[in-house]
């Protein structure tokens, strides 16, 4: 009987040192195959595309109006229909997609977004950068039914826009680049991470721009010597075109975010000290620069989603591409 290696055994051996082992860098790229290259029938994209369409149209309107059944519950439909119509765009220019190379893993994204984002519902609560407005009081369980919900469209949005801009370079690719830090390195790297974290919440009025650098820091180490892909591993291979791909797309959802936000109700704003001037919508102007490394986190939390669910496959080896 074989026993399956489960990921504490995985970590434990990442960062285990051997004498006279050497680390080197690899970088692999995984090129599309020639189906996902030839041309797509838009039959195949198209009702996606409409679907979207339609489904954001709908709640765009009813939540900026405040009309209909949609008026109060309209940033998931708004969202998923968001994520639809990239997705579509990104089959029709690439022949892939994230839908189409799996509609489970499609599906799991949604999942693993859910708690990555209340990790920071829980932080804000010693930070309070953000708070919300609410057309009524909702009791706990539907309060976390309806946030869950909402909160699932995060990584889903960012990966598929990063995806559709990797198109417009070259084509996006699987990129696995293996870079291994030494185990020093890295746990270096993770109490740094878990000091900053520390810092935002003994210090939040003076340090609270490190709530977005610290999971970034803590995890991407982990990632990078458990062979998985890491930012790490991405800056020593010189994939720059592929950080600034995740970047201008946390930017650009970014963008949306706070345009849809802005006239729905539920909606949140902002009390951010020291640069709480020059809003655009409800966030401050200097407040855009976090989804820059808040585009990068998402990268990190979904390959340590990978990492820690090795077993059950449900993520492959080239299902994210940039």
């Amino acid at each position: 009987m074989t026993r399956h290696d489960p990921c504490g055994r995985t970590l434990s051996r990442a960062f285990a040192t051997r004498p006279g082992m050497k680390r080197t860098m690899q970088t692999e790229i995984e090129r599309p195959t020639s189906r996902e290259t030839s041309p797509i029938a838009p039959a195949q994209w198209l009702p996606r595309l409409s679907i979207g369409a339609a489904l954001n149209a709908v709640a765009w309107v009813s939540a900026w109006t405040r009309v209909g059944p949609l008026a109060h519950y309209s940033f998931f439909p708004l969202w998923l229909g968001f994520i639809l119509i990239v997705d579509a765009l990104t089959e029709a220019r690439s022949g892939t997609s994230l839908w189409r190379r799996s509609h489970r893993a499609f599906v799991a994204l949604f999942v693993v977004s859910a708690p990555f984002w209340w990790y920071f519902e829980r932080l804000n609560r010693y930070v309070g950068n953000w708070h919300y407005l609410t057309p009524r009081h909702y009791g706990a369980l539907a309060y976390v039914f309806w946030a869950s919900l909402a909160f699932s469209t995060v990584i889903p949005a960012v990966l598929n826009v990063a995806e559709l801009l990797g198109t417009f370079g070259g084509g996006a690719h699987a990129v696995r680049p293996v870079a291994q830090l030494s185990a020093w390195a890295a746990i270096v790297i993770i109490a740094i991470g878990v000091g900053t974290l520390a810092l935002s919440l003994i210090f939040p009025q003076q340090c609270f721009p490190f709530l977005w650098l610290s999971l970034l820091l803590i995890l991407d180490p982990i990632n990078n010597r458990c062979g998985e892909p890491s930012m790490i591993g991405l800056l020593r291979a010189r994939s720059f075109a592929r950080i600034a791909h995740l970047m201008a797309a946390g930017l650009i959802c970014g963008f949306f975010w706070e345009m849809w936000n802005y006239w729905s109700l539920p909606k949140w704003y902002y009390t951010v000290p020291y640069v709480g001037f020059g809003k655009v919508f409800e966030m401050p102007i200097l407040g855009y620069i976090g989804y820059l490394p808040f585009a990068l986190e998402i990268f990190v939390v979904y390959h340590f989603a990978r990492l820690i669910t090795r077993q059950l496959g449900l993520f492959s080896p080239d299902y994210v591409r940039l």
